[in-house]
């Protein structure tokens, strides 16, 4: 049974509300696309993916066109009202089928071992418990499932690292919808559990100063083959 992105009952209130970073980040996440050339990296993030798959945080669902036809479906999970009502028109125009519902990273509503992969674009800086959401995410995951990733986090040199903390713990999470620069995520999803495969660190723009939030990870992990113990 698929979820419905056009349910008839009334949807909670969304413990994620930042409508006026909503509205700036679906302006510049388009100009970044080319700008950026992140379209070229949502190609590689989700080239060969196939079956069910679950996407944590899907923003304005710039990601939808770029799911290759072998994937039968896509569960985009988005908790901010805005970024979800655009991620449900891009959803018309993708070409697998996508259900955009709300929900946060650290409770996925979604029954357990129930997808063959699992997405995380620029999502695990701004998620509130990144241990919770990363255990949903092998919650959700069939054994041997593929975790596919693309975040931004620590890096640079000593004085990036000093200059990441300090936005992190003054202006920078309330101006930027929560986000975090000082994260790591490739050792958080080491730390959840999961094994690590190919992985490519990247520095964006590639041409020009590096920013705080320039130092980006773009990998493959696995959920272990073995089932939880519950």
């Amino acid at each position: 049974m698929r979820l419905s992105s056009a349910g008839s009952g009334k949807v909670a209130r969304s413990p994620v509300h930042h409508p006026l970073f909503a509205r700036c980040y679906a302006r510049a996440s388009v100009r970044a696309e080319t700008g950026l050339g992140l379209a070229g990296v949502r190609e590689r993030l989700l080239a060969g993916l196939s079956g069910r798959v679950i996407e944590i945080g899907a923003g304005n669902g710039l990601n939808f066109a770029h799911y290759p036809g072998t994937v039968a479906e896509v569960v985009a999970i988005e908790p901010e009202p805005l970024l979800r009502h655009l991620a449900l028109e891009a959803a018309l125009r993708a070409g697998v089928p996508v259900d955009v519902v709300p929900g946060t990273a650290e409770a996925l509503p979604v029954k357990s071992e129930a997808f063959d992969a699992a997405v995380l674009s620029l999502v695990l800086c701004s998620v509130r418990d990144v241990a919770r959401a990363l255990g949903e995410v092998r919650r959700v995951l069939r054994p041997g499932g593929e975790v596919r990733f693309f975040e931004h986090g620590r890096g640079g040199g000593r004085a990036m690292r000093l200059t990441q903390r300090t936005l992190d713990r003054t202006l920078w999470p309330m101006l930027s919808g929560g986000c975090h620069l000082s994260r790591d995520p490739v050792a958080a999803l080491r730390e959840a559990g999961f094994a690590l495969g190919p992985l490519r660190r990247m520095v964006l723009p590639e041409r020009g100063p590096a920013l705080p939030a320039s130092y980006c990870a773009l990998g493959t992990a696995w959920r272990p083959d073995e089932p939880e113990v519950r």
